[in-house]
């Protein structure tokens, strides 16, 4: 299947929720019966409650309705369960201290037909991303980071490569800790595992990708931050520090205990910046009016509000399905874990997690010509900037004439990825330039000088992104761009220069 083919279905690792970016080699332009509570594995819910030792009530009640208290966030009132109930969240809510309820997994491992498939999908006749490149020159792949020109890094780094006093901390699928590209700015004390029920596990074993098909969190890592070390490429921020937060499962889910456990981690643990290049699974979209969706919503909200509340800065990818976040989507892929997917129309009640939350920095995708990659998402209020996230469709004047972006993989090598997964770690880098440059600014103004120093890029008179005469996209915002741009493209020579 080409890439022009899989257009309406646009880079998705098959049934994940890092559905935000493709790696391709480097060389490469009836519902099911519910299983029986006395047979069922135990499944995962969310119980919010109040803050402080008062959470201690919730947990009381948690296990008077025969529930098991995993992990619990006094600070932000929320606590995870397990029970082998289907009906455990129902029976909670009615309980002291408990202000919602639900089962974060849509009890689908509690079916026993689920399974799940972790691989990549086939494109353009390659199955399996391969490292390929390597260099022995300073820098010598430099020449094909058109996306760090686009944004005037190269320039920004005669200024000022970030300070090593900002670190970034990145949530995902883990960054490869031996990588020459990636070793010398990871920080692997404030490195930690958030997969095993939102626990956190700070062994280096459990925080590390386990191979190549693991290289989303090293891809994105080495946007941010690869070292100008004479090897590979180098990163918006050469200098700034890298703190690996996994949240994605071998299985490649970030379930909302997770995503909690890793924004309570970079608040708790002096992280000045974090990327989120995923959507919180098993939902596209979190609806309010569903109780058990608003549970887990809501408890990823307040661990991101608390992140705010300790002055992070957390930039988040907008998403690659071409959706207008401002108009009701079609989600008919949810839930992605087992069990049948609904066909509904989420509205303006419904999220998607975190990159619709308050607060936080939403990013679109650019390819090599300026203009909304063929795949990212938009909205005239959802997105604040763009950055470059490739577009295989568009082409840079590079060596290779390859349009995605080159950056880091697991195992040593370096490869070629695209999605807004791509575009969020650049905006992320700017940030921790901008933070290195003013360490006294708090992250509301940092967010303010981004926006303020982003290069504003107009709405295309036509979005015809496959020449077959009709519009792909409607841009809303006309001269100013910001239905596809937000305040624009992001910056990095004036966020260490102004």
């Amino acid at each position: 299947m080409s890439l022009r083919e899989m257009r309406h279905n646009p880079l998705r690792i098959v049934g994940s929720a890092l559905a935000l970016s493709l790696l391709v080699p480097a060389t490469a332009a009836g519902a099911p019966e519910q299983a029986s509570a006395a047979t069922a594995a135990p499944a995962h819910f969310i119980v919010l409650g109040p803050t402080g030792e008062s959470l201690q009530t919730t947990g009381d009640s948690v296990r008077d309705t025969g529930g098991t208290v995993v992990q619990s966030w006094p600070e932000i009132g929320v606590v995870l369960a397990t029970s082998t109930d289907p009906g455990f969240a129902e029976a909670v809510r009615d309980e002291p201290a408990v202000d919602g309820a639900g089962a974060s997994r849509n009890l689908a491992e509690q079916r026993p037909d689920n399974k799940r498939a972790s691989t990549i999908e086939k494109v353009s006749g390659t199955a399996e991303p391969q490292a390929t490149i390597a260099g022995a020159e300073r820098e010598p792949l430099e020449s094909e980071q058109w996306d760090m020109r686009m944004i005037r890094s190269p320039k920004a780094h005669t200024v000022s490569e970030g300070s090593e006093d900002i670190t970034v901390g990145v949530l995902d699928f883990g960054i490869d800790p031996t990588h020459p590209d990636l070793a010398p700015n990871l920080d692997m004390s404030k490195s930690v595992s958030c997969v095993d029920n939102g626990i956190p596990d700070t062994s280096v074993e459990a925080w590390a990708p386990t191979g190549i098909q693991q290289s989303h969190g090293s891809h994105v890592a080495g946007s941010i931050a690869a070292a100008r070390n004479d090897v590979g490429i180098a990163g918006v921020a050469p200098n700034v520090k890298l703190a690996s937060i996994r949240v994605v499962s071998d299985e490649g889910f970030i379930y909302p205990g997770a995503a909690i456990c890793g924004f309570m981690w970079a608040a708790e643990h002096g992280i000045d910046v974090t990327n989120s290049s995923y959507y919180v699974d098993p939902w596209q979209l979190w609806c309010r009016k569903d109780p058990d969706q608003a549970a887990a919503a809501e408890a990823v909200r307040r661990a991101v509000a608390y992140a705010q509340d300790h002055d992070i800065v957390n930039v988040v990818a907008a998403g690659n399905s071409n959706w207008d976040l401002h108009k009701p989507v079609h989600d008919t892929t949810s839930p992605n874990n087992g069990g049948p997917t609904q066909d509904r129309w989420a509205g303006p009640n419904c999220a998607v997690l975190p990159g619709e939350l308050p607060g936080v920095v939403t990013v679109s995708a650019v390819g090599p010509e300026q203009e909304k990659s063929f795949y990212s998402n938009y909205g005239i209020q959802e997105i604040d900037v763009t950055a470059p996230g490739g577009d295989s469709e568009q082409t840079p004047a590079t060596p290779s004439g390859n349009g995605l972006v080159l950056s880091t993989l697991a195992g040593g090598g370096w490869g070629y990825m695209q999605g807004t997964s791509m575009a969020s770690p650049h905006a992320a880098g700017v940030v921790a330039l901008i933070r290195s440059t003013h360490p006294d600014w708090t992250a509301a103004q940092v967010k303010d000088a981004m926006a303020t120093q982003a290069d504003s890029l107009p709405c295309p008179k036509g979005y015809d992104t496959d020449g077959d005469g009709e519009r792909d996209a409607q841009c809303n915002g006309g001269r100013t761009g910001a239905g596809f741009y937000g305040a624009g493209l992001i910056d990095a020579l004036d966020a260490v220069r102004r």
